[in-house]
């Protein structure tokens, strides 16, 4: 349901294009790894994974958002998994996510574990990876799929009160957003080293979303 919410109210606040290095979406049981810049990316990411098929992802997100009216109730009924954060219950936020992916399910995961502070509206480099999506990825042996997205802060960033008045001028301005996702990555090494791994993939993907939002990309766009 969410993921429908997504694609079909999205369109309203911005263009969405997709690229993606391969032809086909995620695999079964794969990790798709996205940078998280603004509180309204989630939705720019559900969006495309839609187009590219994955209409049933589980998403790993902040367990407050569980808290929220309505919101709460949703995440609940669609499986996706809270993560305590400095929390006791964090580890099992993971452990849940082996056993989705184990069931053939497609897990998305934001290793940065936070927003950026900045408040300017522009695009750059994920912040320090977490180590989760290294630890999932070797425990269950998935391959990391780099999601990088753009232009999610020309919607919501800086302060609350530009927030609120970039979500009700987006209809008007309609910035360009731009999803890509690239090939797939086999982590390996140690924990760190597959930490890096997957933080060069996904700033990879987020300078190609980068150069498609503003009008640069050259792979093929993927219509809805």
């Amino acid at each position: 349901m969410l993921s429908d919410i997504a694609r079909r109210v999205l369109p309203a606040l911005g263009r969405l294009d997709v690229t993606a290095d391969g032809s086909t979406g995620p695999a079964p049981g794969s990790i798709v790894a996205a940078n998280h810049s603004s509180l309204i990316d989630p939705g720019v990411v559900l969006a495309a994974l839609a187009r590219r098929g994955v209409r049933r992802p589980v998403v790993l997100a902040a367990a407050g958002l569980w808290r929220i009216p309505l919101l709460g109730g949703r995440l609940r009924a669609e499986g996706h998994i809270p993560v305590h954060r400095g929390d006791r219950r964090a580890a099992e936020a993971l452990d849940r996510a082996a056993e989705a992916i184990a069931a053939g399910r497609i897990v998305v995961i934001y290793p940065e574990g936070r927003l950026p502070k900045r408040l300017d509206s522009g695009d750059r480099d994920p912040e320090k990876f977490r180590s989760g999506v290294a630890r999932l990825a070797l425990a269950t042996g998935a391959p990391v799929v780099p999601l990088g997205q753009a232009g999610a802060r020309r919607i919501t960033s800086g302060s609350r009160a530009k927030q609120l008045a970039g979500l009700f001028t987006a209809p008007l301005r309609r910035p360009r957003l731009h999803v890509h996702l690239g090939e797939p990555v086999q982590l390996t090494g140690s924990l760190a080293e597959a930490t890096a791994q997957a933080h060069a993939a996904v700033a990879a993907a987020r300078r190609t979303a980068a150069a498609g939002a503003e009008g640069g990309g050259r792979l093929p766009v993927l219509q809805a």
